[in-house]
């Protein structure tokens, strides 16, 4: 950062000199001592244009008997100069009186900047000191041009420089013009580590956030440098250590050096990992008699043999202080003590539980909250004016605070009240932009081509509420939705949604028929504990099906009106004579299609089209847990997703509907990531109504990678048909992968390698497999008529395979956390299928936010 300052015409270089250093005007005063006997009313003033003589003099104050010794006369002259309104102040002496002669500071008259666009004038003109129609001041113009260098240094540009230029203007005014070179952001090249042993450079580069400087890091600001960042990395390291095991852990330094050269930052982190500790015991003392400790061992997050976990320690005596509380003693104080044993690389945990001081909240102020209404802010307290004062309930609310993402600052101190036994709780916030719009686009061997234009607010007229209104348009998905939650129900902590849908799924390459869904959704959410989540929903839609006339032209129900009964296949001359010809194609055998001749879609599909616009009504539930250590990235924890869903309250359909999805991570070696999946659903019948082929499960590589959407499980293998999958209603599978970086790769390059293999299989298809109203029955083929033309109510039934074996596959996978977002391609090969499975090897899906 460089800076410096030029002046525009020659005659006022000498007229701006820096005022005369104060000890040259007290050795000026010194002369003029027989002075001293002189009253304040008696000093003249010779120099003053806007300045009032008594203005002027009121800085002498006078000592004993209304007289002006040497040391006021001194102070007098030091205030004079503090004040930045005068050039130079000299005090002389003529013929026994102070004269005071003063060089007024020039006026200023407008303030203008040059060369500024990543800042706007306006945030410029808030920072400096210097102000239109102000004094002109040169150390306050060399101090706001630092101002306007650190606003730039705090975006990432350290190669900024500052000029003031001074324009001279008739009766002592002067123009300010700051002149600014922004130069390029300034980005960290380099990140190393030292001292890290049992962690890699690689590893430890995902637990900070600062980035090295890559092709697409102007997709991202993490890799420019930010001192205050780098030092949040620093503690972030130190947690992450103190979180798996290493007790004595120390980032003794986090260094940053400027290349100019490779014109960046070089950041250095310099650790001492110490050794890694497990636990050898749990125990618990207390100093208040009444109080069970025993019963507080289920609220230990620690246990013996287990890696020493600080985080996990802090959880443990946040909620062991929190059920102190709850059970009446509102000031009981939870205080852990690790005893390491450093030869056996242990530590015997010992949670002591004493009567803290009796303080109470006095009052709760917030402070920043320009937006953001009070009773936001409040709610997320467990405590309240008047309450027993809990560190560890405080603690929580700031997280809660935190994890809101309005603000981008929060810290809540404390001050004392009116007495010993109050506190005030000072909340300072600074909020930040909560509004986002979005235009995102992807694609999936799937879907195809898709784009989202959508629109939301998570703090909606600043009342916490949230609301979204997204509108998609694809290839083969098309549709809207508007959502809404309000996250404090009646003020209870419970999370009420909205939803409103409407989606549109079009024919494709993987299915015959395309899909209408319209519906609303209302649910509840509960926060049961940290890691563990429950919903609550009612959905109702109504959904029909979209067939082209040409797949649904032939009638196999001899009781439908409608259209002429032409059975399928429409047998139109067993022996192939010229008249089929006529009348339509034929296959080999001769035999005529007709209404077969253009294909024709599955019965249960064209059943489906018949019962036209049917609706669903259900109510379920969800419970979700969840320990992964990063949603988006994990490397351990375990995340479950159980689903049941009752159909039948009102509506067209019945049916109750089960599904859970496990995963579990875990790290091996080098930066290796394990992870285990399985997944398993059942749809049941309920009363005598039929299960529709639009609720079974459809399953392709969402369960086995390696085939294609809608690729496995029961099939209709009519020759002249679609060969539409029909789903099931039992499913599971299982994966193993393995994830792993590439090690001759950038870090922030953001690319992992996989390899996995998958099992599964879906099976047991329940839905309609004739044109009968009731008795429906699996009639695996088709009978043959034995007439010309065929007999009303034969040859009726779905020819399908049920698929009821055991799908594998193994594969590579290239996983991109992208700046357009994460990016996924798979390459799996099928080891064992059914005889007509669908296989599809290559996948690859994606999208981005800009």
């Amino acid at each position: 950062m460089m800076f410096g300052m030029r002046v525009r015409g020659g005659l006022l270089a000498a007229s701006i000199m820096f005022a005369v250093p104060v000890a040259a005007a007290l050795a000026a005063a010194l002369v003029s001592a027989p002075a001293a006997a002189q009253t304040v009313a008696s000093i003249a003033v010779e120099g003053n244009r806007r300045v009032e003589i008594e203005t002027i003099r009121s800085y002498f104050k006078p000592g004993p008997g209304g007289r002006l010794g040497q040391a006021q006369i001194d102070d007098g002259l030091k205030a004079l100069i503090e004040t930045g309104l005068f050039q130079d102040v000299r005090i002389n002496q003529a013929g026994g009186r102070i004269i005071v002669v003063v060089v007024e500071n020039a006026v200023i008259g407008r303030i203008a900047f040059e060369g500024n666009k990543k800042v706007k004038d306006d945030q410029l003109s808030a920072e400096i000191q210097s102000k239109p129609r102000g004094t002109f001041s040169r150390p306050m113009v060399q101090s706001d041009a630092q101002r306007i260098s650190e606003i730039y240094r705090r975006s990432g540009r350290y190669d900024v420089s500052v000029t003031p230029e001074i324009i001279e203007q008739p009766n002592n005014r002067v123009d300010l013009v700051f002149t600014i070179s922004e130069g390029g952001k300034t980005g960290v090249k380099n990140i190393e580590f030292i001292g890290n042993r049992f962690y890699s450079s690689y590893r430890l580069k995902d637990v900070i956030k600062t980035r090295e400087s890559n092709l697409l890091s102007f997709l991202g600001g993490a890799d420019v440098y930010d001192p205050d960042r780098v030092e949040a990395d620093r503690d972030l390291i130190r947690r992450f250590y103190l979180k798996n095991g290493f007790a004595d852990v120390q980032v003794v330094a986090a260094l940053s050096e400027y290349d100019p050269e490779r014109k960046g930052f070089l950041v250095t982190f310099k650790i001492e990992e110490g050794q890694q500790y497990r636990v050898a015991t749990v125990d618990f003392q207390t100093s208040i008699a009444t109080l069970d400790v025993n019963s507080m061992r289920s609220f230990s997050r620690v246990s013996v043999g287990s890696l020493y976990n600080a985080e996990a320690l802090e959880k443990s005596v946040e909620e062991m202080q929190i059920e102190a509380s709850r059970r009446g003693y509102a000031f009981a104080i939870v205080r852990p003590r690790g005893d390491r044993n450093f030869e056996q690389h242990t530590v015997s945990i010992v949670y002591t539980i004493d009567e803290g001081p009796r303080t109470y909240i006095e009052r709760i102020n917030i402070r920043g909250n320009t937006r953001t209404r009070d009773y936001v802010i409040r709610r997320e307290f467990d405590l309240s004016e008047g309450d027993a004062y809990n560190r560890a309930l405080v603690d929580r609310a700031e997280r809660r605070l935190k994890n809101l993402d309005f603000f981008k600052t929060v810290k809540i101190i404390t001050e004392p009240g009116s007495s010993s036994d109050r506190v005030v709780l000072i909340v300072d916030i600074d909020e930040k932009s909560t509004g986002d719009f979005s235009v995102s686009g992807g694609y999936s061997t799937t879907d195809g081509a898709l784009a989202e234009v959508s629109i939301s607010e998570r703090n909606f007229l600043g009342r916490g509420l949230y609301a979204k209104a997204a509108v998609t348009y694809g290839q083969y998905a098309r549709g809207y939705s508007l959502s809404f939650v309000e996250p404090y129900l009646l003020d209870y902590r419970v999370a009420l949604g909205l939803d409103l849908f409407q989606r549109q799924q079009l024919a494709n390459s993987y299915i015959s028929y395309g899909t209408k869904t319209l519906g609303f959704s209302p649910r509840l959410g509960f926060t049961l504990r940290e890691d563990l989540a429950l919903q609550l929903r009612y959905s109702i839609y109504q959904q029909e099906i979209q067939l082209p006339s040409s797949l649904s032209n032939c009638n196999n129900n001899p009781n439908n009106g409608l259209l002429a009964f032409n059975p399928s296949p429409a047998w139109v001359n067993l022996n192939g004579a010229p008249a089929a010809t006529a009348l339509g194609a034929t296959d080999a055998s001769g035999v005529g299609l007709w209404c077969y001749s253009d294909g024709e879609a599955s019965l249960p599909v064209r059943k489906e089209l018949q019962s036209g616009r049917t609706l669903t009504s259900s109510v379920g539930y969800s419970l979700n847990y969840n320990t992964l250590d990063n949603n988006k990235n994990p490397t351990t924890g375990l995340l479950i997703d159980w689903k049941q869903d009752f159909a039948g309250l009102g509506g067209d359909v019945s049916y109750i509907k089960s599904a859970i999805d496990a995963k579990y991570y875990t790290p091996l070696v080098a930066d290796i990531v394990g992870l285990l999946r399985f997944q398993g659903g059942m749809l049941n019948q309920v009363g005598n109504d039929q299960l529709r082929m639009l609720d079974h499960f459809q399953m392709g590589p969402n369960l086995v990678r390696g085939f294609a959407p809608n690729g496995i499980g029961p099939r209709d293998i009519n020759p002249y048909g679609t060969g539409d999958a029909l789903g099931g209603t039992k499913y599971w599978g299982a994966s193993a992968e393995l994830q792993m970086p590439f090690w001759f790769l950038p870090k922030e390059v953001g690319l992992k390698g996989s390899i996995y293999a998958d099992a599964g299989g879906l099976f047991d298809y329940r839905g309609s497999t004739s044109w009968a109203q009731t008795g429906e029955v699996n009639v695996p083929g088709c009978v043959r008529p034995t007439s010309n033309p065929a007999t009303p109510g034969t040859c009726l039934g779905l020819q399908y395979d049920e698929g009821n074996v055991v799908r594998s596959s193994v594969g590579v996978g290239l996983i991109w956390a992208s700046p357009f977002g994460p990016l996924r391609f798979d390459y799996a090969i099928p080891i064992t299928k059914g005889k007509n499975d669908r296989v599809q090897e290559f996948r690859f899906g994606g999208g981005t936010s800009f």
